[in-house]
C-alpha cells in the first residue's frame, strides 16, 4: 500500500512515495539538529510578535478584499488583484513563521568552543587572503538583531564549517562552481 503525505491548508498536494526503491521502503526519517533554527530569546520574540500581527492582520486583508470585489469586474478590477497579492505574501510568511518558530532553539548556547556550528560566531580566513572574517553561523531572521553578519548554516559555507574544529582547512562550492578553502581560526558561542 503506498504511503502518502498531504500538505495542510487545502494544499491539495500529495506525495506518494510507494515507488521508493527496496532499500529506502522501511526508513524512518527523524528530526535532527540540520533542520532546528537557532535563534536568540530576542530574535524570537520578534519573530513571535510578527507572526501574531499577520495572524490578527488577516481581517484587514480579508475586508480588503471584501471591499475591492464590491468594486465591479474583477478582471479589471487592479485594487482587488492587489489585495489578493498582498493576501498571498502575508500567507506565505505565516508559514514561513510557523515552520520557523517551530523548529528553533531558543537561547541555547552551543556547548562547545572551538567547533562551528549553529549558533557560533566564527572567524575564517579564506585560502589566499590574509584578512580574517567574522560571523555568525544562524538563521538569517538573527541578522537584525545580531550585531555580526549572518551566514545561514545551510548555506554551502555554513555547512562546510559545521563540525570543524579550530586550525581546520574546509572546501566547498560556490553556487557557481567554484571550490573554495577556508581555515576555521576560532569558534565561539553567539552571546547576543
Amino acid at each position: 500500500m503506498p504511503l502518502r503525505f498531504a500538505l495542510t491548508r487545502g494544499s491539495g498536494v500529495t506525495f506518494d512515495v510507494s515507488s521508493l526503491p527496496p532499500d529506502l521502503e522501511n526508513t524512518v526519517s527523524t528530526t535532527d539538529d540540520a533542520n532546528v533554527t537557532w535563534l536568540t530569546q530576542e530574535a524570537f520574540d520578534r519573530l513571535s510578535r510578527e507572526l501574531d500581527d499577520l495572524i490578527v492582520n488577516r481581517r484587514v486583508i480579508a475586508k480588503e478584499i471584501n471591499d475591492r470585489r464590491e468594486e465591479g469586474d474583477l478582471r479589471e478590477n487592479g485594487g482587488y488583484q492587489a489585495a489578493r497579492e498582498e493576501q498571498g505574501k502575508q500567507e506565505g510568511r505565516i508559514l514561513q513563521l510557523q515552520a520557523l518558530l517551530r523548529s528553533a532553539k531558543v537561547g541555547e548556547v552551543p556547548a562547545s568552543d572551538g567547533v562551528a556550528g549553529p549558533g557560533m560566531v566564527v572567524e575564517v580566513r579564506f585560502d589566499g587572503d590574509e584578512d580574517v572574517e567574522t560571523f555568525l553561523i544562524g538563521s538569517r531572521e538573527e541578522a537584525e538583531t545580531a550585531g555580526v553578519e549572518v551566514y545561514s548554516a545551510a548555506s554551502p559555507l555554513g555547512r562546510a564549517l559545521t563540525g570543524a574544529r579550530e586550525g581546520d582547512t574546509v572546501e566547498y562550492d560556490t553556487p557557481t562552481g567554484k571550490t573554495l578553502k577556508v581555515t576555521l581560526v576560532s569558534a565561539r558561542p553567539f552571546t547576543g
